[in-house]
């Protein structure tokens, strides 16, 4: 019998791996995931505000969703003080970016990723048949963006979308704002999509959503995850910003009823609550700082980062992490970005991260691939 042969794109794009618990990994150590401290995730780690239970308690679930996310759209319309014809909302801005490639990307087109980043920018692009262009920071500048080089590739390659993370996921490096507009600017031709998934996370680092609020550059689409800083993982909810007709575009090829009620009412009480995104943030950054101390005094030193995450080099970042798994800790193995040296670690409450800090002294036969 003759099998159908999908589309060849499908065959030769990449498998992407992510952080969070693996429950077959889980299953066959026989580890109870409520039993393993997951610091393999990059989201808030002190959970979602008290109202947004209190919201999904009154949904009902016989009823479909707005397809249309008008209150959620409006209310991040105030927010960021943006027409709501400039938002569009997804099942976690991973979706926004799988849609911003069906719309704008074909076979032969190039896409550059801006790395080591993200998996789901380059699955996305090779899946639409795109030519993948790379440019990877290095360790000797501590992974951070080298502008003029990345101003060089730009033209060079002439891509149809360029996919920034900023700050960028593993490594934490942000980029200056004025250094996207710049790129954009000199690359009228290139969509800049702009992930700012962790921005949040970044005290005091404006966000690209600036420039698309004074329509100043009409090729950069921003995105933003609420699944991250609201601590909504578990519901899946992201939004982009951008000029009209790209809003519109994405809208075309949007599924109905992509976003849930859960989802939708959950991000509207998350955005109502800021007292407690400011609070819990806070309490993070401290917590770093205090994570960031206990890995020094134990010789080791976390790679420069913006946000709560970021990268420590302990020369076999898969064996470092089973051993660590064993102890009911979970860290992000950092091969599948190409730094298999390397793992990502997120910080989490200050008790969670003396757990950590404990199991690396209290083991160190554990962990001699550091």
């Amino acid at each position: 019998m003759a099998v159908i042969a999908p589309r060849p794109a499908i065959e030769t794009a990449p498998l992407t791996r992510h952080g969070a618990f693996d429950y077959d990994e889980l299953e066959r150590l026989g580890l109870n995931p409520d039993d393993v401290l997951d610091f393999s995730v990059n989201s808030n780690p002190f959970g979602p505000s008290p109202t947004v239970r209190q919201a999904l308690a009154t949904i009902p679930l016989d009823r479909y969703p707005d397809r249309e996310c008008l209150a959620l759209r409006r209310a991040l319309s105030q927010h960021w003080n943006v027409p709501v014809e400039q938002i569009i909302v997804g099942n976690g801005s991973a979706e926004l970016l799988w849609l911003t490639a069906l719309a704008y990307l074909q076979p032969g087109d190039r896409a550059l990723v801006i790395g080591p980043t993200f998996g789901e920018y380059e699955r996305a692009a090779a899946l639409m048949g795109a030519h993948i262009v790379r440019w990877n920071a290095r360790r000797e500048t501590g992974f951070a963006v080298e502008p003029q080089d990345v101003a060089r590739q730009l033209s060079e390659s002439r891509p149809r979308v360029a996919f920034c993370c900023n700050p960028n996921n593993p490594t934490g490096a942000a980029t200056p704002l004025e250094t996207i507009v710049a790129w954009a600017g000199d690359n009228t031709g290139t969509l800049f999509v702009v992930d700012e998934a962790y921005l949040a996370f970044a005290p005091g680092l404006p966000s690209a959503v600036e420039v698309v609020r004074g329509r100043s550059v009409d090729n950069i689409l921003v995105m933003r995850s609420m699944t991250k800083d609201y601590a909504l993982a578990g519901l899946r909810l992201g939004y982009a910003i951008g000029p009209v007709p790209i809003i519109s575009t994405l809208a075309k090829v949007r599924p109905a009823w992509n976003v849930n009620a859960l989802a939708q009412a959950a991000g509207l009480a998350a955005l109502a609550d800021q007292s407690h995104l400011r609070q819990t943030l806070a309490a993070l950054h401290e917590a770093k700082t205090e994570l960031i101390a206990g890995l020094e005094r134990l010789g080791r030193r976390a790679f420069p980062s913006a946000v709560h995450f970021f990268l420590l080099e302990v020369g076999n970042g898969a064996a470092f992490r089973r051993s660590l798994l064993r102890h009911g800790l979970q860290v992000r193995d950092c091969a599948s970005f190409g730094l298999p040296a390397y793992v990502r670690i997120a910080t989490r409450r200050p008790a969670e991260n003396a757990r950590l800090l404990q199991a690396l002294q209290a083991h160190p036969q554990d962990f001699d691939e550091w």
